[in-house]
């Protein structure tokens, strides 16, 4: 996640209270692009084990598939999330560290053909105090780029401490 465009709103952590006025706002600004490519894939394969020829047999797909392509993994797609440099709405300030802390929902309810580009958006949908610090929901949306379904769609814990 990137800061927001200068002149926004800067907020403590700790300041749950005004972290909420911003939720379930508007989604971000889309944002930058990237080509999802086969190589992209075939590395994803290598790493995490799973071969299935939907996404690493390009011959096969185009005859097979109902895509007529090879489609990137879902979990591929979902942690490039951090590659598209998805803008907040407001500037979180004051933490010493913040974390993954999970998802709360994941869903890929749309494929991305090898060599789509992808862009995502997201905004904050909850917010939490919790013993550690404060907990963000942030509902990240992955989108082909030009396609109104989303290919991922992700509401993602962030611990501020």
């Amino acid at each position: 996640m990137s800061s927001p465009k200068d002149g926004s709103e800067k907020i403590d952590y700790r300041d749950v209270d005004n972290l909420r006025r911003y939720a379930r706002g508007e989604f971000s600004a889309w944002s930058r692009e990237i080509t999802v490519t086969q190589e992209m894939i075939d590395d994803f394969a290598e790493l995490s084990g799973d071969h299935y020829w939907i996404h690493t047999d390009p011959e096969l797909a185009r005859a097979e598939s109902p895509f007529g392509t090879t489609v990137a993994h879902g979990m591929l797609v979902q942690a490039l999330s951090a590659k598209l440099d998805l803008e907040m709405p407001v500037e979180i300030t004051g933490f010493r560290n913040m974390v993954n802390y999970g998802s709360d929902r994941l869903r890929y309810p749309s494929p991305v053909p090898s060599g789509s580009r992808i862009h995502g958006r997201c905004r904050i949908k909850d917010v939490r105090k919790a013993p550690l610090g404060t907990l963000l929901t942030l509902e990240i949306n992955i989108h082909v780029v030009g396609n109104e379904r989303p290919s991922v769609t992700n509401d993602i814990l962030v611990l501020y401490m």
